[in-house]
């Protein structure tokens, strides 16, 4: 009996030393594949900023100089609002300064259409307008 013993311990010995080194260089595989998924994931999200950085950088066109040499005038519907209100006229007073109907001027201060290049450089020349000016020119 003592030897079916020993011989029964001795193959469960040699079975768990062969799984081992077995399953040891799966083991080392599974963790140079997840390292490299890892790193390929990083690579991955990388290039996802990298992509979104340039979409961004081409949707905004760069400002091409005006025709007589100029920058071009820039134009912000929160601005064109925020001075209106600056200058204590309503659209309708606005609109005959700049030259448009008040109906244009509620539509480019909530962004539904921009002015045209004629209409901007009304505005840049209305822009550094205080409030007695605005009315001089208004009475004028």
């Amino acid at each position: 009996m003592d030897v079916k013993k020993a011989l029964k311990a001795e193959i469960e010995r040699v079975a768990r030393r062969q799984i081992r080194q077995e399953t040891e260089s799966l083991r080392k595989s599974v963790a140079r594949y997840r390292g490299d998924i890892a790193a390929l994931k990083r690579e991955h999200k990388a290039l996802q900023r990298q992509f979104q950085q340039l979409t961004k950088s081409s949707a905004k066109p760069a400002q091409p100089e005006a025709d007589d040499g100029t920058r071009q005038i820039r134009f912000a519907p929160a601005w064109l609002k925020k001075h209106r209100q600056k200058l204590g006229l309503t659209a309708a007073d606005y609109g005959r300064l700049v030259g448009v109907h008040p109906i244009t001027i509620y539509n480019w201060e909530q962004g539904k259409s921009k002015p045209r290049a004629a209409q901007l450089k009304a505005l840049a020349s209305v822009r550094g307008l205080g409030k007695r000016e605005a009315q001089r020119k208004l009475a004028d």
